[in-house]
């Protein structure tokens, strides 16, 4: 286990490693508990290194031999690596080490899933093969020789040599350790073919076990898809003969871009229309998506160190939305996508786990895979290409790849490419990059004989170890409409570059309504004070589609803000705004359906703090659910139109405009459900035809107290595929009661099927725990009791899933005492457990001393 007190490591200090490495020649011969890993590596001085230290990583390796030059030597080994003397000059590392893959739970280096060999080295698995340098600035060249009894043996790269019992791979781009890859067990491949636009042809395999062939056609297309949008839109090219996508169970995150292998959590790859909802298909297409386009933006251009992991992060995921708004409604996946920024990145940039895009330190690189690095890393890209404009954009990314192809980089490099492009200086805008806290940008109006003048006033609240803020840039998109709902000035974007700010609008006929932050074009809190009638104006008149969705978000807080506190009925704004919404035909289903959510029940917990009051889960838990019951009761007599003109008269297809239908037509089932009962959902979960509405039907009934039938049926059905079962155990969890949430998942930890070493299997019952705002907030503070059980029972095992799960915890001081009391004493048992990982350490207590 790794030390409890780990030392901090600062941006500040980097210095490049003393040795470059010119080939890596590894070895790998297979056995469940002894494998054998055999490296010879070239080595040479760094003439830009001043400390020549030859200091290799290592963790949980028994050193064979080592050799340098062919003379054996006795390094010093510690724990965390080895030490030896080196020459000043080029040589020849060998070093023999034997691993235990059999035994290694924490799914990090080489591992074993249900007999598959398997690795993970993002981002320091590789110090658990073999001694290496292992850090991303160093970049080698790879050949991989794997000798095994296995069929199928991987690993990155061009395959260069196979025989009985062995295969060789040879990787001719540089790469960091990070990135290595190998796999091999019992597989399947399914195959496909790509011809790049100069005319290459690229051999596709997606690997998967036995009884998943049926699940792979998907993914092979939404690869190919990929392939074809990064030529078509960034013009990047595959550049190896051949890229293979592995399917494993056993994995912690979504999946691994190495380089020419990727591997895959199964849940992230494996699609049927039997198995899978639609949202599991649109995350797959852009999880496939998201590590394809690594191959440029993270493999070929990687980060200098670990601080800039929003580099090739931020970037990726700014590349795979755009993707998925080309393959789907741009709209909903701008909508979709500030959802899930308030709910997982905001808290995280307003508490104690706060850290800026790039931190300036860690204690451990684990823990900072983080929605700000991810997400909130996005949102700072897309605002650098909507100030500077797209074609500005493109020329800058051309600059980009052409300059530091082959090169670990840092975000001056990723700035620089950009000032150099536009002749701008980017130097305020780079505080996105250091700044934590999300900016709070305050509105005001006046209106002066035709000329009507905005102005805009940023804050940002102090965060752990920053307390003072500058103001950045922010852009600020703003249309204007007239009266009658039309638009009199189009979008502009305001550069808000000071504490406050002032815009004017001259020349207009009568004071119009601002539409303010369109297509939500900073990743800010936006605090306007609208009356109901002026957000129901909005949601009727916009004409852009995410300030008319944020219209009806706003308008459904504040209703449920005065319900809360002031005990006020539904408001009719906000009620016959949304009849309005689902009586247009013309607007896009999925875009309908999205209008008819409501704030997150932690997310209005949050509003409740924020004004000052104390949020109690049970009185939003009741409040929601009113809302929800009035809203069904309000567009009764829509929904039998609804039912209708959401069926769809084709055979099942992935695509948007199906999915799009059948979220509307989920929507409308589960208003159903609360005016008959359940009696439809259960009509239409015995007629289902595929996962989305089966799934949907029963959560509809689960919701309604009901479904125990269906709920026993469906385990029948289903109990031979892990990943629906992974759904069957988070369903009865997510739609369980306040005060029997806690109960359902201690029961669900008992079931046979319960395998809490998988990470999917865990987190489908703890992540699910977790969600469940009414109900981990219990006031007998049984879901804080449950999970941190499960933490400590965890950690041992898997501390990087431990770890992230301990971010349940993090929004603890904006309850009552009571609540805080109860948080407090089960984060300080996790604390205090003997031999805690330090993965586990550093976010306990980071959560605890804020």
């Amino acid at each position: 286990m790794r030390d409890a007190a780990p030392t901090t490591i600062y941006l500040k200090d980097y210095t490049p490693f003393g040795f470059l490495v010119d080939s890596v020649h590894l070895t790998f011969d297979l056995a469940a508990h002894a494998t054998r890993v055999t490296s010879r590596i070239a080595f040479r001085p760094n003439p830009e290194a001043s400390d020549k230290t030859f200091f290799l990583h290592g963790e949980e390796l028994k050193l064979i031999r080592a050799s340098i030059d062919g003379v054996e030597i006795s390094p010093v080994v510690t724990d965390k690596g080895l030490t030896a003397d080196a020459p000043d000059a080029p040589f020849i590392w060998e070093a023999e080490v034997e691993i235990d893959p059999g035994n290694n739970t924490a799914l990090e280096g080489l591992y074993m899933s249900n007999g598959m060999y398997c690795t993970q080295c993002e981002a320091e698995g590789f110090r658990k093969i073999t001694f290496y340098p292992d850090r991303p600035d160093v970049m080698s060249t790879f050949t991989v020789r794997i000798n095994g009894d296995l069929p199928v043996l991987l690993s990155n790269g061009n395959p260069s040599g196979k025989g009985e019992g062995w295969a060789e791979w040879t990787d001719p781009w540089p790469k960091p350790a990070y990135l290595f890859a190998l796999v091999a067990g019992e597989l399947i491949a399914h195959p496909g073919q790509f011809t790049t636009m100069s005319g290459r042809d690229v051999e596709l395999n997606l690997w998967v076990r036995p009884g998943d062939e049926g699940k792979c056609a998907f993914g092979m297309e939404a690869l190919k898809k990929s392939m074809k949008w990064d030529e078509d839109v960034y013009g990047r090219e595959y550049d190896l003969d051949v890229f293979n996508i592995v399917a494993v169970d056993d994995f912690n995150m979504g999946a691994m871009e190495n380089k020419g292998l990727n591997i895959f959590n199964s849940s992230a790859v494996l699609a049927s229309p039997e198995t899978s909802t639609d949202l599991n298909f649109e995350r797959i297409e852009a999880i496939i998506a998201h590590e394809y386009f690594h191959n440029w933006t993270g493999n070929r251009i990687t980060c200098r160190d670990w601080f800039q992991l929003c580099l090739k992060e931020g970037l990726t995921v700014f590349r795979d939305a755009q993707f998925t708004s080309d393959m789907r409604s741009a709209p909903v996946k701008r909508i979709h996508d500030a959802i899930d920024l308030r709910a997982r990145q905001f808290p995280e940039d307003n508490g104690p786990l706060s850290h800026p895009v790039r931190p300036e330190s860690f204690q451990e690189i684990n823990n900072f895979y983080t929605a700000t690095v991810y997400e909130k890393g996005a949102e700072v890209i897309g605002m650098l290409k909507r100030l500077v404009g797209d074609d500005a954009y493109a020329k800058a990314l051309d600059l980009y790849f052409d300059r530091h192809d082959g090169q670990a980089c840092t975000i001056e490099d990723w700035i620089k490419v950009f000032e150099d492009t536009t002749g701008r200086d980017l130097t305020q805008f780079k505080r996105w990059y250091s700044q934590s806290g999300t900016p709070r940008v305050t509105v005001t109006e006046d209106w002066n004989d035709g000329t009507y003048t905005l102005t805009l006033a940023q804050r940002t609240d102090p965060t752990p170890g920053q307390s003072e803020k500058l103001p950045q840039v922010i852009p600020v998109a703003v249309g204007l409409l007239g009266p009658n709902g039309d638009e009199v000035r189009g979008t502009e974007v305001l550069e808000l570059t000071e504490a406050e700010q002032s815009f004017q609008f001259a020349g207009l006929a009568a004071k119009p309504v601002a539409s303010i932050l369109r297509d939500f074009s900073a990743p800010v809190i936006l605090e306007h004070d609208h009356t109901d009638a002026g957000r129901a104006f909005l949601l009727a008149h916009d004409t852009d589609p995410f300030n008319r969705w944020q219209a009806g978000r706003s308008l459904a807080e504040d209703t449920l803000l005065r319900m809360i506190l002031e005990d006020a009925t539904p408001g009719a704004d906000y009620l016959d705004g949304i009849l309005a919404v689902l009586r247009d035909g013309e607007l896009d289903p999925a875009y309908r359906a999205l209008m008819l959510g409501l704030p997150t029940q932690s997310e209005l917990a949050a509003a409740l703090h924020d004004r000052g009051a104390t949020p109690d889960p049970m009185t939003i838990w009741t409040a929601v659910e009113t809302l929800r019951q009035a809203t069904a009761q309000h567009v009764q007599d829509l929904l039998p139109r609804l039912h209708s003109e959401t069926l769809i008269d084709a055979s099942f297809g992935p695509d948007a405009d199906q999915a799009g239908k059948r979220a509307l037509g989920g929507a409308a089932l589960a208003l159903t459900a609360r005016l008959d009962g359940g009696a439809r959902a259960a009509e239409e979960y015995s007629a289902s035809g595929n996962m989305t509405q089966q799934l949907s039907a029963l959560s509809c009934l689960l919701r309604a107290g009901k479904g125990e039938t269906e709920l026993a049926a469906f385990y029948d059905q289903w109990k031979h595929d892990r990943l629906v079962m992974d759904k069957w155990f988070g369903l009865q969890v997510a739609m369980a009661s306040p005060d029997e949430t806690a109960d359902i998942a201690r029961t669900l930890t008992e079931h046979p099927d319960f395998n809490w070493k998988n990470p999917n299997r865990f987190r489908s019952v703890m992540g699910a725990l977790a969600m469940n705002h009414a109900g981990f907030h219990r006031a007998d503070g049984a879901g804080y009791a449950l999970l941190a059980d499960w933490l400590i029972q965890l950690d041992p095992v898997n501390p990087q899933t431990t770890a992230r799960m301990c971010s349940a915890f993090q929004t603890w001081k904006r309850y009552d005492a009571n609540r805080q009391e109860l948080i407090r004493a089960q984060m300080t048992r996790i604390a205090e457990t003997p031999e805690l990982s330090r993965d586990t350490t550093e976010m306990v207590s980071r959560i605890l001393d804020a």
